[in-house]
């Protein structure tokens, strides 16, 4: 892969492969030009280089339109999204809290429970301590998976929203274990299995308690011998899981291969393809989605939609096709719970998906088209697939809504 200089990158260059920040996290996807706030956002994030695979173009779009302007832009067609500006919505007091939103409904109340709980352990194993079972965790994910079965929607679009502070650890494992636990659900694993799956999926970075806490944090871009150091958490991880916390070796290697890629050069083994545990997989594409949704140090948060391009963008690279086919079909392109802006000016948020129609799906109102707010459950559905006349022009971020919907 080639490093790019930033300073050589100009608005409306495309490469006929993805560009990379760094390992995990997309620029732009293959032959989408960069745009200038790309180039905004790398220099506030500090960054000096960046990789692809591809060759250098122009996009024949950019050069016969301009870069668009901060004013709302008319969308012609369905397909016509501009999905990484953010719309301008009306306000009327301050930004949206997502604990506002839902500090008052009890699935909210198991999320940050849950949070809690984990953080707790993380706490405990940080300071070299042992945990005398493994009763506390076994209890997080049996609460966990009975929270996901019941309420779905709810625990996806909690993730998308991410407004909890100073648990961030605990918060994108717990995130990870919910969409891992979708997934083994959706390709019917046993229950045993499932269990073991969510157990690692809240496990699978402990490793990184064991690491100096300025690498973990540092913004900057990593040395050789510090890359070296954060890629051996999922061995430090493992040998906790089995060694402090007396897992199976089952629930160990789900932990120690979830950095393993399809095309095999993830790490630490570089194994590939089926070779690598299935449950492995199914936490890379939760653990991928999940950090590109939550804010970073370098860089804003993603919407469900850009994270699931992102995703879409893979080519078999690092992810099981199959098992990513999986997490599409449970999420959609806009993922359930994702706030979206339809045609008419209408802000819902997405109730419903379906793998035959992925730009349709069925949504649920939160501002109408004449700036009406519905309160908590009282927005009425609209299905994309009968209202022929309206579709979503772009995804909102979430933070951007009404304190008064609740």
């Amino acid at each position: 892969m080639k490093n790019i200089p930033v300073k050589i990158l100009r608005p409306g260059l495309t490469f006929t492969k993805p560009v990379y920040i760094d390992r995990d996290n997309i620029l732009v996807p293959a032959e989408e030009p960069i745009r200038q706030k790309d180039l905004d956002d790398l220099k506030a994030w500090g960054i000096e280089t960046v990789q692809t695979e591809g060759m250098p173009g122009i996009s024949e779009e950019f050069v016969k339109k301009p870069e668009p302007s901060s004013e709302p832009v008319s969308t012609k067609t369905e397909t016509d999204e501009n999905d990484t500006e953010k719309a301008p919505l009306k306000k009327t007091d301050s930004v949206l809290s997502l604990s506002e939103v839902h500090e008052n409904k009890g699935s909210y109340r198991t999320y940050v429970s849950l949070i809690e709980q984990l953080d707790t352990v993380f706490d405990i194993l940080s300071k070299g301590k042992n945990i005398s079972d493994n009763r506390l965790i076994n209890s997080i994910s049996t609460q966990l998976l009975q929270a996901v079965r019941n309420n779905r929607v709810n625990f996806i679009g909690f993730i998308l929203g991410g407004e909890i502070k100073n648990y961030e650890m605990a918060k994108s494992s717990v995130n990870s274990a919910i969409l891992s636990s979708l997934m083994a659900q959706e390709l019917k694993f046993p229950h045993p299995k499932i269990l073991n799956t969510v157990i690692a999926a809240m496990l699978h970075d402990v490793g990184m308690l064991r690491l100096p806490k300025e690498i973990v944090e540092k913004h900057g871009n990593l040395s050789d011998s510090e890359r070296q150091l954060i890629n051996s958490h999922p061995l430090l991880s493992y040998r906790i899981v089995t060694r402090e916390l007396k897992y199976t070796d089952e629930v160990g290697d789900i932990v120690l291969q979830h950095h393993e890629r399809w095309d095999g050069h993830g790490y630490l083994y570089r194994i590939s393809g089926e070779k690598i545990n299935i449950s492995s997989r199914i936490l890379s594409i939760a653990d991928s989605f999940e950090a590109m949704v939550s804010q970073k140090a370098y860089r804003n948060s993603l919407t469900g939609y850009q994270a699931m391009k992102n995703l879409l963008a893979d080519n078999s690279r690092c992810f099981d096709p199959g098992v990513l086919k999986t997490f599409i079909l449970i999420m959609g392109i806009h993922p359930i719970g994702s706030i979206v802006l339809l045609n008419n000016g209408t802000t819902a948020r997405v109730m419903e998906t379906r793998s035959d129609a992925p730009l349709r799906p069925k949504v649920q109102v939160l501002i109408d088209e004449y700036k009406n707010i519905f309160k908590n459950e009282e927005g009425f559905f609209i299905d994309l697939l009968v209202e022929k006349n309206l579709y979503i022009v772009k995804a909102l971020d979430p933070k951007e809504l009404s304190p008064h919907i609740n």
